[in-house]
């Protein structure tokens, strides 16, 4: 290129000398001036298109020298001058969620290949930072499939919570002029700053065609505990087996041959509670549970006038179940029986795991054992005139099948104690203790599991609602 240049060189001195000599021996003086102005003209805007036609294309329109021009792999326009971040990256929200997994490919990531070997360390630490943020979020949104909605915002969140800190440790240990969010101690309002920042804080489409995702150089695990327990819970809901229900339905239709058990044994049957119940899935139960809740509190009304309680009770059975199958305006119950006008009320005494009363007529076997559950009714309400505290100390603690020993070796004991005691006594225990030796134990036995019975009937007065699922 050198040699052109200067052949060229050579050709403008031919042409002076020519041009020199003639404007020399002009008789016209004036045009010397024109003809220097001319060919100074030539040789600095003509010989570089002269040598740019006897060079290679490439060695023309050189640029001026300094770092190269390259631009993220999704741009295809002109290079960029300049080495632009979008940084930094907005806080995920239930507004933005969806925009962070539809256009994760249409956001810019930035490759090594993007800055030149040296300089440019604030810029390509906010790359750095974008990527793995980028790559965290496209794991979270990957899984959004099978994860609830809130879940996926849990982990979006947690994502970019990290990329925010891993970025501020590195910033911060680098002698530089510091980000000014990074500086702000309170953790909340560090995050709000980031967020603040942000140039594109709804994860809008920046680039015109796809780019090709970049690997994380660090690594990020969800951790689903950090997250709401209510969005937890709801999701283990979802996903574990539902529960079955545990409701006796329906009741059996009253007569006069169940009557009684029907009255005296109605604290022993259960009464329902709804509250427990998942919002959704289980509206039947709860349609059956308050159905039975209605029937049982018409049978107490009932049951106290003796000349009309069966036909009272009966007329009440069957208009609870007639409004279980005509539920307020849903139309009819999808129940089997609901859908059997003919012979209805058979149907339903027929579906009855109870009908004739006789499962909740059945007493709990009392053992000298239940001490440890009525001795504080037992001291209350029904006092056997002597202390229990050595049954409740000793034998409580114990495992069930040791209790039946520890009770029958106290109680031994206890006898005694009682019958050598000068001290007063009832005349219950009174009488015991003229028995023989053997027969005062089991007599003081009888005292204790008299007092054991009434406190465990007075217990089960007070009713209380269970479940009606389990």
């Amino acid at each position: 290129l050198f040699f052109k240049w200067l052949k060229t060189f050579a050709q403008y001195c031919t042409y002076l000398l020519i041009s020199t000599t003639w404007v020399r021996e002009s008789f016209l003086p004036s045009l010397r001036m024109y003809a220097s102005t001319l060919l100074t003209f030539f040789f600095f805007k003509l010989a570089p298109s002269v040598l740019c036609s006897t060079a290679k294309s490439a060695d023309c329109g050189l640029s001026p020298a300094g770092p190269p021009t390259v631009g993220p792999r999704s741009y295809s326009g002109p290079l960029p001058t300049t080495y632009n971040v979008q940084f930094p990256l907005g806080r995920p929200t239930s507004e933005n969620l969806q925009a962070i997994c539809d256009y994760s490919d249409l956001r810019p990531r930035y490759p090594s290949s993007y800055f030149p070997d040296s300089g440019y360390g604030v810029d390509k630490l906010r790359a750095s930072a974008v990527n793995n943020a980028e790559a965290w979020l496209s794991t979270c949104c990957k899984d959004n499939q099978t994860w609830e909605r809130e879940v996926t915002l849990c982990c979006a969140t947690q994502a970019w919570e990290l990329s925010v800190e891993k970025y501020c440790e590195e910033d911060l240990s680098i002698k530089h002029p510091w980000y000014r969010c990074c500086k702000i101690n309170d953790n909340n309002k560090r995050l709000n700053c980031f967020s603040n920042d942000a140039p594109n804080p709804n994860y809008g489409p920046t680039q015109g065609l796809p780019v090709e995702p970049l690997p994380s150089t660090a690594e990020f695990t969800f951790n689903p505990n950090t997250c709401q327990r209510s969005l937890i819970e709801r999701k283990t809901k979802k996903l574990s087996t539902p529960r079955a229900a545990d409701i006796s339905f329906p009741p059996g239709r009253p007569t006069a041959d169940t009557i009684e058990s029907v009255c005296h044994n109605q604290r022993l049957r259960p009464a329902y509670s709804i509250k427990c119940l998942p919002r959704s899935g289980y509206e039947m139960v709860a349609l059956q549970a308050k159905t039975v809740n209605l029937i049982e509190k018409g049978f107490k009304s009932c049951c106290k006038n003796k000349k009309t309680k069966v036909s009272c009770a009966d007329q009440k059975w069957r208009e609870e179940l007639n409004k279980f199958c005509l539920r307020e305006n849903t139309g009819r119950v999808n129940y089997p029986c609901c859908l059997n006008q003919s012979d209805k009320y058979s149907c339903f005494q027929q579906m009855s795991p109870d009908p004739y009363y006789n499962v909740t007529s059945a007493h709990e076997e009392v053992s000298l054992n239940k001490i440890c559950d009525t001795h504080k009714t037992i001291k209350k309400k029904f006092p056997v005139g002597f202390p229990l505290k050595d049954f409740v100390t000793q034998c409580c603690p114990l495992q069930e099948e040791e209790k039946t020993a520890c009770s029958a070796r106290l109680l031994e004991e206890m006898s005694q104690k009682l019958c050598a005691s000068k001290r007063a006594v009832p005349n219950t225990v009174r009488r015991c203790c003229k028995s023989s030796s053997q027969e005062t134990p089991q007599c003081i036995s009888k005292i204790i599991m008299s007092a054991i019975t009434k406190a465990t009937n007075f217990s089960s007065q007070k009713k209380r609602k269970r479940c009606p699922i389990s």
